[in-house]
């Protein structure tokens, strides 16, 4: 081939290798996992920011958990529990119960935040439904399956469940890891409609094994289907990452038994 020849013939050479890497590029594209966003959202007026999760792979047909921060807010620690669910298969969303931007980090803060919330009760629940409000919006849009949702939360956060528990919130289970357990004066798990499953240790001096003992009682006299375990050994936090207080065991054990629990309870879709 001649050099004439070569000239005419590059820019079909170049159409032909532009639109192979163009048809790559499309397929990465699709190959590509879902991409996290934070998510602001309202509740009596005031905005909150959200995480949002889509499962690594079959978002549309995924599950839904709802996941609640502890006292220091929506962290990286929330975040990389949202992307072990992510990978297990989950959509998910971390709810913000304190508002946008406010992610205490001293201790007299983080009790000033949680206190509030423990001494108004109505507007934790409607944090909590505000949360699932803006779960279900992201599931709307994005895909998944509205009526398979599941609610789970750490410490403070797990305080945050059993309160969403007890007001009757459609879902098909609940779960605290090593979470607030006493029932407020005058509340009762009457109106409670999915199982529960307690996770925690037994060498928490935060929330005592006779706050267990006490839920237990409830929950049997409610008639409300649970799971309740205890880990030996184990301390308030024993799931956090890099923390003191963490337990590899009991962090290994309860997240198995948590997977084994998401399994078994998402069969059954709950209508609102």
């Amino acid at each position: 081939m001649n050099y004439r020849s070569i000239n005419r013939a590059f820019p079909r050479l170049a159409k032909t290798i532009c639109t192979l890497i163009g048809c790559s590029v499309i397929a990465g594209q699709a190959l590509a996992a879902p991409a996290s966003q934070t998510v602001v959202y309202q509740s009596g007026g005031k905005a909150y920011e959200g995480y949002w999760q889509p499962a690594d792979h079959s978002a549309s047909q995924a599950a839904l958990v709802l996941l609640v921060h502890d006292w220091d807010g929506l962290t990286d620690y929330e975040r990389q529990r949202a992307q072990m669910l992510s990978t297990a298969g989950y959509n998910v969303f971390a709810v913000d119960l304190f508002g946008q931007g406010i992610r205490p980090e001293r201790i007299e803060d983080r009790r000033q935040h949680t206190g509030e919330l423990y001494k108004d009760r109505a507007r934790l629940r409607r944090l909590m439904e505000a949360g699932l409000t803006a779960a279900l919006a992201q599931v709307a849009q994005q895909g998944g399956d509205p009526l398979n949702r599941m609610v789970m939360g750490y410490c403070f956060g797990g305080a945050a469940v059993l309160e969403a528990a007890r007001s009757g919130m459609a879902a098909q289970g609940f779960v605290t890891f090593h979470g607030g357990l006493q029932t407020p004066e005058g509340q009762s798990y009457s109106a409670t409609r999915a199982p529960l499953l307690i996770l925690h240790g037994s060498a928490d001096s935060a929330i005592p094994m006779s706050q267990f003992a006490q839920l237990a009682t409830e929950l049997e006299e409610a008639g409300v289907s649970h799971e309740m375990i205890t880990y030996s050994g184990a301390p308030h936090a024993f799931t956090v990452f890099g923390g003191a207080n963490y337990r590899a065991e009991a962090d290994q054990k309860s997240w198995a038994r948590f997977m084994a629990f998401l399994s078994a309870v998402q069969r059954q879709p709950v209508s609102d």
